[in-house]
């Protein structure tokens, strides 16, 4: 059976995305200089490097927002926390496999601490809403933190904790910490689809009021 393209497996507001893109009479086109810059950046001089997984609802958005952190060496969509070997988007997105849409980070701890990369974390993401973000609802858009050690589930554990005191909101923190496990790299035209694609993305994160739940939770950033 063939693989799903995108125009049949995207969400409500992903097919509003890609719509909006053909009315405009735009193909999906890349931005090579700015993937070369991110492709280089993760292929430097060897160094010693860790790993962070995050499920923050539409991992195209997580994606975008993790490249911008200085220290950030490489980011992949996928898929995690479910219970089919090499599952699909369509597969995920009937909302039967158990998986969260994830994004996992490759960083530099020379660079940017993982305490940091949580911080960026709870300020990208609602943590107020069970099995929803924003305009995506369902169980594969969770909030949830994925350890990869000790030391990450300790961190992880003492920054949820602090900003149970510290939160500018009234509403319970609901996001999850469970232990990484298994995780899928999600299909090719996910990856970096903020760059091959900008005006549909842009579209789909600001109808999907992605940026105004943010500033409504957190403030301005």
């Amino acid at each position: 059976m063939d693989r799903p393209t995108q125009s049949t497996v995207f969400g409500p507001a992903r097919r509003r995305a890609a719509a909006f893109g053909a009315m405009l009479g735009l193909a999906a086109f890349g931005l090579p200089a700015l993937a070369q810059t991110k492709a280089s950046a993760a292929t430097g001089a060897p160094a010693p490097t860790a790993r962070a997984t995050f499920a923050g609802g539409c991992f195209w958005c997580v994606e975008a927002d993790f490249d911008k952190v200085p220290g950030v060496l490489s980011t992949t969509s996928g898929y995690t926390g479910g219970s089919t070997q090499n599952p699909t988007y369509e597969q995920v997105s009937r909302k039967s496999t158990g998986h969260a849409e994830v994004v996992q980070i490759v960083f530099d701890p020379a660079k940017v601490s993982y305490e940091t990369l949580l911080a960026k974390y709870w300020r990208s993401i609602d943590p107020t809403t069970v099995d929803r973000q924003f305009c995506d609802a369902g169980s594969p858009y969770r909030t949830e933190i994925y350890t990869h050690d000790a030391a990450q589930l300790e961190a992880a554990r003492r920054s949820l904790a602090e900003l149970q005191k510290t939160k500018p909101f009234a509403e319970p923190i609901v996001t999850r910490i469970e232990q990484a496990g298994a995780f899928w790299p999600a299909e090719d035209y996910h990856q970096d689809y903020y760059l091959k694609n900008p005006v549909r993305y842009r579209y789909y994160r600001a109808s999907c009021g992605r940026d105004a739940r943010l500033e409504a939770l957190w403030g301005k950033p």
